[in-house]
């Protein structure tokens, strides 16, 4: 079951696709998009991924962060990453902790969510339908 708007989102710590160390609490007084999905390369994750990438200035322009979790291993983040021009960090849940943790855990992938987290480090919106093409356009009209 996703997390309620107004919860507390779960602290996280893990690698990215470059294998630097990532917490949530990197990003304490910003405005987080933590995006859910399935795996790295297929044809929905990939429209979204780019719907991202092609949106990527207008978020930070408001100082939003963008963050992509799978529970895909590193190399494959960063390949995914590197195919499609990816410019924002793709976080290594292959343990699945924090798909569990947001409870978006499929048994073996993360399900499609969304979840917007305030500078507090509380769920301000929860998006569980996706249209994966025009996605990252969506929060941005919802943020504004």
């Amino acid at each position: 079951m996703t997390l309620a708007v107004g919860a507390q989102a779960p602290a996280f710590n893990t690698v990215d696709d470059n294998g630097q160390s990532v917490s949530l609490s990197d990003f304490a007084g910003k405005i987080v998009v933590l995006y859910f999905y399935p795996k790295d390369d297929t044809p929905g994750c990939t429209k979204e991924a780019q719907s991202f990438r092609d949106n990527y200035d207008a978020y930070q322009g408001k100082e939003i962060v963008v963050l992509g979790v799978s529970q895909d291993d590193q190399a494959s983040h960063k390949q995914f990453k590197e195919k499609y021009g990816l410019p924002f960090q793709l976080l290594v849940d292959s343990d699945g902790a924090i798909s569990k943790a947001y409870g978006v855990d499929g048994g073996g992938y993360s399900k499609r969510v969304t979840y917007i987290i305030d500078g507090a480090g509380m769920i301000s919106q929860v998006y569980e339908t996706v249209k994966t093409d025009t996605h990252a356009t969506d929060i941005l009209g919802a943020l504004s």
